[in-house]
């Protein structure tokens, strides 16, 4: 009977009998159990049927953080607590999406601050300092390491005589035993003296030799100096997100655009275009890569490069741009992208296979409008390159919409990873406290609507949309109260025109008690001041009574009115800073 079966039919025979015990085994595959999520996420707007539970709260200033297999997590902090330890480590022992054990650990010498790659490669976790990559092995059976780190690379700080900035140094790894290093620049155009108002570039910019790129290194060779690494890329100003995108098999950043465009040329550029320009750039990266800094900058409006005015820059021209690379999307301006993660887990919809998120830390130069950034989008990706526009993934982190100082917000995202059931882990920077999101629910039930909430705040809150020129200038209506403020109550003393009498009444212009701490100016109007102090040289020896009767708006008014006014121009001051400077003195 056997011989009469013609061979296809055992071909079909074979085929469904390899089918069922597939199937058979997936059935058979332990459903992954996520916890349950807080009742309010944490504080967060999620896509719907996301829900996101707090790890843990209040470790110390977290940067990056990497997940290891088993589900422990590590954190490095920006500067290392009293005792020289700048990891933490976290285990979560009972299922119940908290960590019920966290240890700071660390041996090794912190060289300033901004500490921030965390990594797990090949067996050992990788971490550095802002001037050193360390890597220490890690113990299938410990939560904390308990080996020496070794140094795998040091910083020798090239061009340290003209100050330096950007030294952060995230971590990426490839497939072929290579770590990828990002060398800020030391400034931020490329000038003899950094900052300078009208100041000229240099060119040909002598800090790229050293800085302004990415370099790669041996992953596992002890003891490097940037000398022996590789420069992989160039014209990349500053870089703290970063990642290895596996499918693609290439590395992809997302750089911190220049500042100061108002401050250093302000006959070109107004207060609004210097607070939404220029773009964070999205790159690909590859072997050669020029990004253009500090030559170029991107204006993601017109979707083009256009000259720095250090370098003849009228916003108009684009003189050699098109020798430069462009990136695959530009973000708005000072949104500050502090981490890049692909996602390739299966725990959320299909929709973010493959795609990148990027923690936006959040300005601090947007003034005077409001401040921007402060949350977690999401690029949809396919072919190696963004599919559609960016989205808002997580928000809420700042607890307010209206951000008018940095300060002012209760959380800036900073870290990224993924756990091993494809959870979304997110850090913030203020106070420490991590977040892991995840989808519960049935991922073909997700749906466009799911994504409506999110979209209507990429367009409302303040936080994310392009300010309005004239509506959302912060200052115009602190100016106006706190003007309001002042002729009522201060000037009187200190006179119309800030200067007071030179015997009773100091000045306001130009003095440190003005333009220096903000909060030690914001109690000396809720607390008053008697004695003698000295102003400019004089002393005074006089009461000024309290002002604590006022609200935070109008205290925050006149402050902002008078660090802007009678020759002043410092940062405003939030009524958030007023109330929580009165909250400490109760």
């Amino acid at each position: 009977m056997m011989k009469n079966i013609s061979f296809s039919a055992i071909n079909r025979f074979a085929y469904f009998s390899l089918m069922f015990g597939l199937v058979l085994l997936v059935a058979c595959q332990p459903e992954v159990k996520l916890p349950k999520g807080d009742s309010d996420n944490g504080g967060l707007t999620l896509p719907g049927g996301f829900e996101a539970v707090v790890v843990a709260d209040s470790i110390g200033r977290a940067r990056h953080l990497t997940v290891r297999e088993n589900g422990d997590i590590y954190v490095k902090l920006r500067v290392a607590n009293d005792e020289g330890q700048g990891i933490v480590a976290l285990r979560d022992t009972d299922d119940d999406g908290k960590a019920d054990i966290v240890n700071v650990f660390g041996d090794y010498p912190e060289i300033g601050s901004y500490g921030t790659g965390m990594e797990i490669y090949n067996g050992y976790l990788y971490f550095s300092t802002a001037g050193d990559v360390f890597r220490i092995r890690i113990d299938p059976e410990k939560l904390v390491p308990e080996g020496e780190a070794e140094l795998i690379m040091r910083d020798d700080y090239k061009n340290a005589e003209h100050g330096y900035e950007h030294i952060a140094k995230p971590l990426a790894f490839d497939n072929e035993g290579n770590m990828y290093v990002p060398f800020g620049s030391p400034g931020d155009v490329c000038q003899e003296f950094n900052r300078r108002p009208g100041m000229a570039g240099m060119f040909p910019c002598p800090q790229l030799e050293w800085h302004g790129g990415i370099w790669r290194f041996d992953a596992n060779k002890l003891n490097q100096t940037q000398k022996d690494g590789y420069r992989y890329a160039t014209g990349i100003r500053s870089v703290v997100a970063m990642d290895w995108n596996d499918k693609e098999n290439s590395l992809y950043v997302v750089q911190h655009g220049r500042d100061n465009l108002y401050r250093t040329w302000p006959d070109l550029y107004s207060r609004w275009e210097s607070a939404v320009f220029p773009s964070e750039e999205f790159f690909k990266v590859e072997d050669g890569t020029n990004g253009g800094w500090p030559y170029y900058y991107y204006d993601q409006i017109r979707g083009k490069k256009l000259l720095n005015p250090e370098y003849g820059g009228d916003k108009e021209l684009a003189t050699g741009a098109d020798t430069v690379s462009m990136p695959i999307m530009g973000f708005p301006g000072h949104y500050a992208p502090n981490d890049l993660f692909f996602y390739t887990g299966d725990q959320f919809p299909e929709r973010y296979k493959d795609g990148a998120f990027v923690a936006f830390h959040g300005s601090t130069i947007r003034g005077p409008y409001p401040q921007a950034g402060y949350f977690v989008g999401f690029v949809p990706f396919e072919g190696g390159k963004p599919s559609g526009p960016w989205e808002v993934f997580a928000d809420g982190f700042a607890q307010l919409d209206t951000i008018v100082n940095t300060g002012d917000a209760a959380a800036r995202p900073m870290g990224l990873s993924m756990g091993p059931d494809g959870s979304l882990y997110v850090t913030e920077s203020v106070k420490g406290k991590i977040w892991r999101i995840m989808y519960p629910g049935d991922k073909e039930d997700f749906s466009d609507g799911d994504l409506e909430e999110l979209a209507k705040r990429k367009e409302s809150r303040t936080n994310i949309r392009k300010p309005d020129e004239e509506k959302d200038n912060l200052e115009k209506g602190l100016l106006e109260v706190g003007a309001q403020t002042y002729n009522v109550y201060c000037a009187t003393c200190h006179q119309a025109n800030g200067l007071g009498d030179g015997t009773r009444f100091p000045t306001l212009s130009g003095t440190k008690w003005v333009r220096g701490n903000k909060k030690e100016l914001i109690n000396v109007l809720l607390q008053g001041l008697e004695g003698q102090i000295e102003v400019d040289g004089v002393q005074y020896n006089g009461i000024m009574p309290a002002h604590s009767f006022l609200s935070d708006a109008e205290i925050a008014g006149v402050l902002t009115y008078i660090r802007k006014s009678f020759g002043n121009n410092s940062s405003s001051i939030s009524a958030v800073e007023v109330s929580n400077a009165r909250k400490e003195i109760k």
